[in-house]
């Protein structure tokens, strides 16, 4: 007899969609917040770990949401549509949906409107691709790599550099500068947090906690 999981994994329709199903996902209230894309692998991480896990896309591979931003969304139930080629999962959601820092990716058409009106791009992806790099730089050293380098000399360089680069947003003459600075400073606050293991999760979760105490 099948257990739950592999009757699932076996009931999808995957070929409908070269190996792919889309996935709405709702918290515990029914409100939508994303929709993103399975394997059978992914599916079954899922399953096994009652943590979301995604396929990317974009990226070819399996990610757990929350894996880098601390967000996750733990695994309450599991639909499927009546034709085998959709799911819909109800989670209870860690932290916000979004990678622009929002409850869900979907907003009103207005809000949607001002958004795509702004210049600004708050997306945070670049600092999670950022720390992946520098991890690896870490893990890997690369011959002629800057940030190889810096874990090469350790602690008391690493720490330095990111105060020099501090001070340097501080004195910084204009606004162009100080963006050009404070990009150097992240950077070095990234290679130091990589040289401790704090992942950027844990300092999201911590101003997520200050955020309510406030």
């Amino acid at each position: 007899m099948l257990d739950f999981n592999e009757d699932l994994l076996n009931k999808i329709d995957w070929k409908k969609n070269d190996g792919l199903v889309p996935v709405i996902v709702q918290n515990s209230d029914g409100e939508v917040l994303t929709l993103g894309y399975m394997n059978k692998e992914a599916l079954n991480k899922t399953l096994q770990t009652k943590l979301v896990h995604y396929y990317s896309r974009s990226k070819n591979r399996i990610r757990m949401k929350g894996e880098t931003s601390g967000n996750y969304q733990k695994l309450n139930q599991v639909y499927i549509d009546c034709d085998n080629d959709t799911l819909l999962l109800k989670v209870e959601q860690v932290g916000v949906a979004c990678h622009l820092g929002t409850k869900s990716c979907f907003r009103e058409i207005e809000k949607l409107n001002d958004f795509q009106e702004s210049n600004i791009d708050y997306s945070l992806d670049i600092l999670n691709e950022l720390k992946e790099v520098i991890k690896d730089r870490k893990n890997n050293p690369k011959d002629g790599s800057y940030t190889s380098y810096l874990f090469k000399e350790g602690k008391e360089k690493i720490y330095k550099k990111f105060g020099e680069e501090a001070v340097e947003v501080l004195v910084a003459p204009n606004k162009e500068r100080i963006i050009y600075e404070t990009a150097d400073m992240i950077y070095h606050l990234l290679v130091l947090l990589t040289y401790e293991n704090i992942e950027l999760g844990e300092i999201m979760q911590e101003l997520k906690k200050r955020h309510k105490e406030d």
